[in-house]
């Protein structure tokens, strides 16, 4: 005997709840497999649910969108900042600045190494170091600025990949928000999808065999055979 099985994709949902509205068209008040109020109950969730994927994918392009604009930006403020901390090694290693003032930068006057900057949070904590340090040996050591790249290029690039980083979080907040909204309602679907099917397979229980299980299909219930289990022809 084949058994039942819920649909596994949002698609795949909405056509198990649109078949089973669909038939209701077809049958006589008298004769109808699902109640008025279990359709009824369909329809408005379907809607809803419709309506709830369509925001979903939305969400996720844009939300792809931002991520490839982000990416690039990413890399550019990290390209900078690197050569900035190269850029100040070299001038302390030519004795134009005093190995000391690294501390302004956070950055320990014997260590000559980058540091990781690998994630998001360490570019976005070191790129603040970086320019908050340029900015006080300035004004409290003098001296001259470092050039190729200028703390005020490295600034540049350091705003605009904070800010696409906001763009971006703000747009995966809200496809979040939006996944959520779905995952609660995939649940709903569901039950009620599997209230359908119970309630069409209770008004058929009376008919045997591939009969029954053909009309029940119509309502959209989804039957799968087991490994070796004879088909009809």
């Amino acid at each position: 005997m084949p058994y039942r099985r819920l649909p596994n994709t949002d698609t795949a949902r909405i056509g198990a709840l649109r078949k089973a509205i669909d038939m209701e068209m077809r049958q006589t008040p008298d004769n109808q497999p699902a109640s008025f109020k279990t359709l009824n109950e369909a329809k408005v969730l379907c809607s809803r649910f419709e309506a709830a994927v369509k925001q979903f994918r939305f969400h996720y392009d844009e939300m792809a969108k931002c991520n490839k604009r982000f990416q690039p930006l990413c890399r550019m403020a990290r390209l900078y900042v690197s050569h900035f901390i190269q850029v100040l090694n070299m001038t302390i290693l030519r004795n134009e600045i005093k190995a000391e003032y690294k501390e302004l930068y956070q950055l320990s006057p014997d260590d000559y190494t980058l540091p990781d900057l690998a994630s998001e949070k360490a570019l976005v904590e070191w790129g603040q170091r970086i320019i908050d340090g340029e900015n006080k040996r300035l004004a409290q050591r003098g001296g001259t600025p470092i050039y190729n790249p200028t703390i005020a290029k490295v600034r540049v690039h350091y705003d605009i990949f904070i800010e696409a980083r906001y763009e971006r979080d703000r747009y995966k907040k809200q496809m979040q928000r939006s996944l959520d909204q779905l995952n609660s309602l995939r649940e709903e679907i569901d039950a009620l999808i599997l209230k359908i099917w119970d309630e069409v397979e209770s008004h058929y229980n009376t008919i045997a065999g591939e009969e029954r299980i053909e009309k029940c299909r119509k309502y959209g219930i989804i039957y799968y055979y087991r490994k070796n289990e004879k088909r009809p022809i």
